[in-house]
């Protein structure tokens, strides 16, 4: 047997996608995250018109430049960062996003700063560029929201990164604007490069969204269209950063992917230039299904955290059979372990699935689980 190389050792196959392909058809599905709405219309006819008019080729490799000039718009309007085409670069979703720049600035040596719990794929990017994880503790008692004073006692002077994702995959936290403001001083004061995952970014309820980028020049911002505009497997995603960071960053991308797809571009394009009505509907029918299912979980003696953004609770269930019991049940659901450490004693739902199967899910861990 040939062997692999010794860094995939590091790395193991994601347990979301293991439940997920191996979920039973006819259970309800809370463990997916993914918007189980259609990409809307007009993105749909701008993504045909494109196949139509033969927009299959090559594209520029940092993206096609009208979709760059207009992610530019989209910066400074949405998050009060000034960037220009040349800094951006059109990815193969925000995953790509992460994993060029977990491999253009990380390497033996290095300390990344991970918030704990958060989601899996940090640190399979951290792991395969050699980087040593830092765990800094998300706590319930903060509403799992990262605080700037628990980064700052992590931070030595091997600290290369750090990574943010507000609002947060696996628990809904939105971080308050004087912690992302702190951390970004923080960046600056101690010479380490923040990596902004801001995929969730649109879809937030009770708070409002803050970039680091607006606060310091040693940020990495990553987004994208899958979750806003439910684009999952078109996969389009996008990032800015600073002339030096983005060129290190556009060879890994040059030499690895090329150039993203050139369909999901103009699709891409249309979305960030066509109306944002299904945009909002989308996020209004989240924050219904959010209040239902935090009502739902607390009212069966589950404490949980009412999630700020994303589509994700987090609710404390310590029974270590709850996943097994509820998917015999008809429920997939993930473990909190696969998130970190803090995930422990804790369960992910999504509820990126219909109003009525959310209910029919509490009724049936209700009846199943609690009282079965």
């Amino acid at each position: 047997m040939i062997k692999p190389a010794s860094r995939t050792k590091l790395i193991e196959l994601s347990l979301i996608r293991k439940m997920f392909e191996a979920t039973n058809p006819d259970a309800i599905n809370l463990g997916i995250g993914e918007p189980d709405f259609d990409v809307p219309q007009n993105i749909k006819d701008a993504m045909k018109k494109s196949i139509d008019e033969n927009d299959t080729h090559y594209t520029p490799n940092k993206g096609y430049i009208e979709l760059r000039e207009e992610i530019v718009k989209k910066f400074k309007k949405d998050n009060g960062i000034n960037t220009n085409p040349e800094n951006v670069i059109v990815t193969v979703g925000a995953s790509e996003g992460l994993y060029i720049s977990a491999q253009a600035f990380m390497e033996q040596g290095d300390e990344i700063l991970l918030p704990n719990p958060s989601f899996l794929l940090y640190e399979s990017v951290i792991n395969l560029a050699g980087g040593t994880i830092v765990p800094v503790d998300c706590k319930m008692e903060n509403e799992f929201k990262l605080k700037s004073d628990d980064v700052q006692e992590k931070i030595t002077d091997k600290t290369k990164a750090i990574f943010l994702n507000s609002p947060s995959n696996p628990t809904g936290a939105v971080m308050e604007k004087e912690d992302i403001k702190a951390i970004a001083d923080l960046s600056m004061d101690h010479d380490f490069l923040i990596i902004s995952d801001e995929i969730y970014e649109k879809i937030i309820y009770d708070k409002k969204h803050y970039s680091p980028a607006k606060y310091s020049d040693n940020v990495i911002t990553i987004n994208g269209f899958s979750k806003t505009y439910a684009m999952t497997g078109l996969r389009i995603g996008y990032l800015t950063a600073n002339d030096e960071h983005c060129e290190e960053l556009f060879k890994i991308h040059q030499n690895s992917i090329a150039c993203s797809n050139s369909t999901a571009q103009k699709g891409a394009y249309e979305a960030l230039t066509g109306p944002q009505d299904d945009v909002t509907k989308m996020v209004n029918e989240f924050q219904r299904r959010r209040d239902l299912i935090v009502s739902r979980l607390n009212g069966m003696g589950y404490e949980t955290v009412n999630a700020e953004g994303a589509f994700y609770v987090f609710p404390k269930i310590e029974d270590e059979d709850f996943v097994k019991k509820a998917a015999e049940a008809g429920v997939i659901t993930v473990p909190g372990f696969a998130f970190g450490s803090n995930g422990k004693g804790h369960i992910r739902m999504s509820y990126a699935n219909s109003y009525e199967n959310i209910e029919k899910a509490m009724d049936i861990l209700e009846e199943s689980v609690v009282n079965g």
